[in-house]
């Protein structure tokens, strides 16, 4: 299986990328997010990579982190879920606005993503809601991991150095840590932080805390 890719982006089309990796040209498909994160033609990139396998089909899809590559497996875990509806709620949405809509059961936030109905939506809030709080304490940053275990590696000569996560990632994290640590249950820490990260997205780890344990607190 291909775990990770690094190599030179030849084109790009509105859906996926041909990278070059040392003369071998690889076809990966992303998020419209990931997509318009990425640099131009020319320029090398790291994607984490999931290869789709079927009779008649062979398909490689990237993801800039760890995170937004494990929600896409979670996603297309779910029945009805493809490929193709997966990277529109992520694109929609990003690895963390998904944790936030399944965490607070908002299959509202879902349904937002394009050719993604309500039953889908309220299928995959209720298919995941339990599998949210592990999802986000998961760091998003590259650095994290060198890919899965048994994966394969394809890198180019030259590599660009991987992307710190973003600190409010960092942050949710640490909270839900925190809360868990304190007695709560995941998915009632999840929906707290969720909540509390989606009222103020800049929050470091204390002010998340003190949001999601007011959130929390006994209402009387």
């Amino acid at each position: 299986m291909i775990g990770k890719i690094t190599g030179r982006i030849d084109y790009r089309a509105a859906d996926h990328l041909l990278i070059d990796v040392r003369g071998v040209g690889y076809l990966v498909y992303c998020s419209d997010r990931t997509l318009a994160a990425l640099p131009g033609v020319g320029e090398v990139v790291a994607l984490y990579t999931d290869l789709v396998v079927r009779e008649d089909l062979m398909q490689l899809f990237g993801f800039q982190t760890l995170v937004e590559k494990e929600w896409h497996r979670l996603l297309t875990s779910v029945q009805g879920v493809g490929a193709k509806a997966s990277l529109a709620i992520l694109g929609a949405l990003g690895p963390d606005g998904v944790s936030r809509a399944i965490a607070l059961g908002d299959w509202n936030a879902v349904k937002a993503a394009k050719g993604v109905g309500p039953k889908i939506a309220q299928r995959v809030v209720l298919d995941l809601k339990d599998k949210a709080p592990g999802v986000m304490a998961m760091s998003g940053s590259l650095a994290e991991a060198h890919g899965d275990a048994g994966a394969e590696v394809l890198e180019a000569p030259v590599t660009r150095p991987a992307r710190a996560a973003p600190a409010a990632t960092s942050a949710q994290a640490d909270a839900l840590s925190a809360l868990g640590n304190l007695g709560y249950g995941p998915g009632d820490a999840a929906g707290a932080v969720a909540q509390a990260a989606g009222d103020a997205p800049d929050a470091d780890t204390p002010a998340l805390i003190r949001a999601a344990l007011k959130l929390l607190a006994p209402k009387g």
